[in-house]
């Protein structure tokens, strides 16, 4: 004890310099605009890039994983490539792979942030608006969607992720074609529930939902999940529906931003039409 107070009579002199710089700054930032924007595109700099350096280290020693997955996701290609529906369909299907105006356009991310235990979560990517991610933008893996993009900055994007109580995409039956919403209700990471499907739809425990392709985010066919349960809640009109999300949200690393070329052109025709009926 004697040792620090020794220290502090010695050093006042540099203690009170340190302090005051910190109160003045502090003053700047707070009273300042302009400084209080840069120190806040700094900081988040500064924590986009731990948190990069941290997700470098946990996808080293997650490799034999990844090397698992990419493994599967060939042996899937090379399946479908191999199979009859591929061969009587390659002409056009080369046709439209090579087509310079395709609508989707997919850029790939590592995810170097993600939470899964809160009520409203997040993932951060390790792209950016220099790599063409923009706000709006859906985000998928392999497996299926993950979420969709709000906000970017240079070299990095924020989005929410499907464990969202904010956002929740819209899905549809793979067999039937009915659609409905897809909600997180902030319980559990694996699972969300598919609603608005009438009683009259025939459901299997097991049957898939994709996306219904009834927005800009993603195109119609990208799996969601599977039902887990489903049950005829009485005095209701739709069944109460719990599915199996097909992404793992604790072990995703890698995705894609999906970025709709004519998602402009989308919005700028809806946008007459609202316009033409709030005139009438």
């Amino acid at each position: 004890m004697r040792s620090l107070i020794r220290y502090l009579i010695n050093n006042f002199t540099f203690l009170l310099f340190i302090l005051l710089e910190v109160v003045s700054l502090v003053f700047i930032f707070n009273y300042n605009k302009y400084h209080k924007v840069q120190f806040l595109n700094s900081s988040n700099w500064v924590t986009a890039s731990v948190y990069n350096s941290f997700q470098s280290v946990v996808q080293y020693f997650e490799l034999a994983k990844v090397n698992k997955s990419l493994a599967d996701e060939n042996a899937r290609l090379k399946s479908f490539i191999q199979s009859d529906l591929l061969l009587q369909h390659t002409d056009s299907i080369l046709a439209e792979l090579n087509q310079e105006d395709s609508t989707y356009r997919y850029i790939p991310a590592a995810i170097i942030n993600n939470s899964v235990n809160k009520s409203n979560n997040y993932i951060t990517l390790n792209k950016g608006r220099k790599d063409g991610v923009k706000p709006d933008q859906g985000i998928v893996s392999p497996m299926g969607i993950v979420g969709v993009v709000t906000s970017v900055s240079e070299s990095y994007a924020v989005g929410f992720s499907v464990l969202n109580k904010r956002w929740g995409p819209s899905g549809k039956l793979k067999n039937s074609g009915y659609f409905g919403p897809v909600e997180w209700d902030g319980s559990d990471y694996q699972m969300a529930d598919f609603k608005e499907i009438p009683f009259h739809v025939q459901l299997t425990v097991g049957d898939t939902i994709v996306t219904s392709g009834y927005s800009t985010f993603f195109p119609e066919g990208i799996t969601i999940g599977t039902i887990y349960s489903f049950s005829q809640p009485e005095g209701e009109s739709f069944y109460k529906i719990r599915i199996k999300l097909a992404v793992d949200f604790k072990s995703i690393h890698y995705v894609s931003a999906i970025e709709n070329t004519e998602k402009e052109e989308i919005k700028e025709l809806e946008n007459l039409l609202e316009d033409g009926e709030s005139s009438n």
